[in-house]
């Protein structure tokens, strides 16, 4: 299996990006990507089962990766929602596939949003994974707009080795991530 071009990236180019940047004394001290997790909320799982199976066939096409169905941890009687009911979708990437998805999600599905500006760069959570949450699944080029029933989005995680949110900044931009806002 031959390497992914981001991780071909990350130690030809953003590496030493970053080891110039931040002045580490160590190639180890560089944050890297260690894994991206995709999760979807199925809130009409509650009256129709049969929508958690198509969200985790969703994201099992979209990741290619086996996606599980989440269930729910507490009652919620507001919601009609008994604990232990299935209600969304997540996968977890590692690896191979963490850099194809990548890959994917920057130069394809990304530019294919209406109005694209770039994403926010809000979405640190100040120890430096940052979370960007997609509206509509059919971004993907996987997904056929003929099969879906209902649109729905998606969070993406992406969590990192990187101490704060400067850093983990500076490597995600390293990558290509099109961020709307500049920082300081």
């Amino acid at each position: 299996m031959a390497t992914a071009r981001f991780k071909e990236k990350y130690q030809k180019e953003v590496v030493p990006a970053l080891l110039e940047k931040f002045q580490y004394k160590n190639v180890m001290q560089v944050p890297k990507i260690t894994k991206i997790s995709i999760n979807k909320g199925i809130g009409a799982a509650v009256a129709d089962k049969k929508l958690v199976d198509i969200g985790v066939e969703e994201l099992t096409t979209i990741s290619g990766q086996k996606a599980v169905a989440t269930i729910a941890k507490k009652s919620v009687s507001n919601f009609k929602l008994r604990e232990g009911m299935p209600i969304g979708a997540r996968v977890t990437l590692r690896g191979q596939r963490m850099y194809e998805f990548m890959d994917r999600l920057l130069t394809i599905a990304l530019p294919r949003v209406r109005d694209f500006r770039g994403v926010n760069d809000k979405g640190f959570d100040g120890r430096g994974n940052y979370t960007l949450g997609v509206k509509e699944q059919i971004i993907f080029p996987e997904i056929s707009i003929d099969k879906i029933k209902a649109i729905s989005g998606m969070d993406i995680t992406f969590v990192t080795t990187a101490q704060t949110d400067e850093e983990s900044y500076e490597l995600l931009k390293a990558f290509g991530m099109p961020f709307t806002n500049i920082k300081k």
